[in-house]
Formats: structure tokens, sequence, C-alpha cells
């Protein structure tokens, strides 16, 4: 088996929304315990920076920090009325000012065509063609305020997004706002591009988008190597200056990506059913990982690879021993949309690209 190695770190990213459910009670818990406060101290879903994807031996890039909207995206035709995830029936009538409340979200809008009608960002939407929007919202920590002083017509949320008092206020404002279902993985990208391209009045360029992005997943999974052993890898999230290390379960998000690469989550096939624990020596010797996923930030947070391996344990993995690390930036690594294959073809250059 192939894998990459070395001493260098990416760029910083992103935190990412798809972890806010999952790490919230958690990561308050570490931080209270550490007396850790605000910044980059906070492990968590919102912070800023990203990418489209490095390994710690360098940049696996697969080309600029920018969406690639689609050709000939049309024109929104409204009214119309659509399913919320949250239970509700929203009516939209007008696209000529959207605030998507996530990076996720806004890549898929700007990827649809329709950037130029964005007035507002999360802090998450780090890509080239968000730069110079208003940064109104952190993923859990949305100004009502904010947002309703940009005049939004539509605003789309996240299952995550918060507080519930935020989306209240917006809501009872007159606002219409459509809360799209979180992705657990792969097979939630189409689904998200096409409730995000209904809310828009979009649905046609909603089907072009699905159908572009699957056939790019479809292509980068064609190329993937043929292995008599598929490689153990173990999906760590890392926030050293919140003292925060926890290991990846089956509900981490990453199982999708890991088995679409061709390797094996480590953490789930070692019997970790939920999303995260924190990282013990005795968890890390049963998931034996033949190599370690880490967002680019996380890794950069403890110091590189020479951090890394001091973390009880990690030394004493076949990963850590072998100093055998992936990194892909935050700002893209779960969010299962657009550019997914981006961040496959990334996984599987640093799982694969060098021969033995």
């Amino acid at each position: 088996m192939a894998l990459r190695s070395g001493t260098k770190t990416g760029r910083c990213p992103v935190r990412r929304t798809r972890l806010a459910g999952a790490l919230t009670t958690v990561l308050a818990l570490a931080l209270a315990a550490t007396g850790c406060g605000g910044g980059s101290g906070q492990a968590g879903p919102d912070g800023a920076g990203n990418g489209t994807g490095a390994s710690a031996s360098g940049p696996a890039s697969t080309g600029p920090d920018r969406v690639e909207p689609i050709a000939d995206p049309a024109a929104p035709r409204l009214p119309v009325t659509v399913p919320s995830a949250d239970g509700r029936r929203v009516t939209v009538t007008s696209a000529e000012r959207v605030v998507p409340l996530s990076g996720s979200l806004s890549e898929i809008v700007f990827t649809l065509g329709l950037g130029g009608q964005v007035v507002a960002k999360d802090v998450t939407a780090t890509f080239e063609q968000a730069d110079g929007l208003p940064v109104v919202t952190r993923a859990h920590d949305v100004s009502a305020e904010s947002v309703l002083s940009l005049r939004p017509t539509l605003v789309i949320a996240e299952g995550t997004t918060g507080p519930a008092e935020a989306i209240a206020q917006i809501r009872d404002a007159g606002v219409p706002l459509v809360v799209v279902a979180p992705a657990e993985g792969l097979a939630d990208v189409g689904t998200r591009i096409g409730a995000v391209a209904a809310a828009l009045g979009v649905p046609g360029s909603g089907e072009t988008l699905k159908k572009r992005t699957q056939e790019r997943i479809d292509a980068v999974r064609k190329g993937i190597p043929a292995r008599a052993e598929h490689p153990r890898v173990a999906f760590l999230y890392l926030r050293g200056s919140a003292a925060v290390y926890l290991l990846g379960g089956a509900e981490s998000g990453a199982s999708s990506l890991l088995e679409a690469a061709g390797a094996v989550d480590a953490g789930k096939e070692s019997g970790l059913t939920k999303d995260f624990t924190a990282i013990t020596s005795e968890a890390l010797a049963k998931a034996a990982p033949d190599a370690i996923l880490v967002m680019s930030k996380g890794l950069g947070s403890v110091g590189g690879i020479d951090g890394l391996v001091k973390i009880p344990g990690i030394a004493e993995t076949p990963a850590g021993a072998d100093r055998r690390v992936v990194s892909v930036d935050d700002g893209v690594l779960l969010n299962y949309g657009p550019r997914t294959d981006r961040v496959l073809k990334s996984l599987v250059a640093q799982l694969y690209g060098e021969s033995e």
C-alpha cells in the first residue's frame, strides 16, 4: 500500500458545519475543562479559511479555491412553494437577495450560477467568488439582526443552523427561510443540490448540476487503483489549543468518503458506532490505522505531523509510526456538494499517489 508522508501543513481551513451537531456538546465540555474561550481554540463548525485539499507532504490541490458555475444557468421561475427540512412548507417569491447560512449552501448557490444574487455569507464561505460579501453568521452563531439588515428575500439554512431564536426571528420578520437537511454521505450530494435549486426556482439547473457532479465523482472512483487490501484510515478531529482530540466513528461524516476512496474507516471498523469519541491509546490500538485523515487546520493546531505523533497513542499506530497523514482543508472535506469530486480526488491521490 502506498501512502504519502511528510512534514508540512496545508493552508488554514474552515471548521465544518457538518460537524456542528455531532461536536457541540463534547466540544463545549472540553473547552470548559480546559478553560479555553473563543477564537481558534473553539473546535467547532465555524471558523475561517478553506481550500480544495492538501496532503501533509505538501499541497495536493486540484485547482484554485473557486467554485465552477454550470454553463447557461437558468433564471429563477418564482413563486414556488417547497418543503423545508424542519417540516414546514415555504413559499419563495423572490431570489433577488439570497443569504445562505453556511459555506456549503453558498457553494451550491454560486455553482448554480446565482452568486450575483447572494448578499451575505457565513464565515465558512471562503471560496474566491464569495470574497467581499459581508459575514453575518458563524454557523451556530447566526445574527438575525445582521441578516435582516440586508433585506433578504430568501434565507437558506442548514438543519444545524442556530440558535433557534435567531431562525424564529428571521421568519417572524416575514422572510422565507428554507432549511436543508444535513448531508450524511455521498448519497446526499444530489439531494442537497436539488433542495437548494428548488428553493431558488431553478430545478432544471439543479438537475444539470446533479448530473455533472455525479459524473465527476464516478470518474474519480473509476481511477482508484485495485487493491487486495484496503488501507485503514482513521479520521481525527483535532483542535490543539482547546485540547480537543477526537476519533471519528460510523457517524462522523467521513465514512462515505473513505469508503468511496477504496479505504476502510478504521474507527467505524473498530466498533465505534457513534460520531466521535475522545482519543485514547486503547481506541487507537483497536482502530490500527494505516493512515490518518485530518483537517488541515486541525493538523496545524497540534504543530503538524511532529505534534500529531506526540498525542498519546498516535505514534504506536502503523500510521503514526510511518507518519502517514492525509490532510484536506476543512472548508470542503465534509461539504458533500459540487466540489466533492475534488475532495475524493485529493484523498485518492494522497492514499495511492506514491508507489512502493
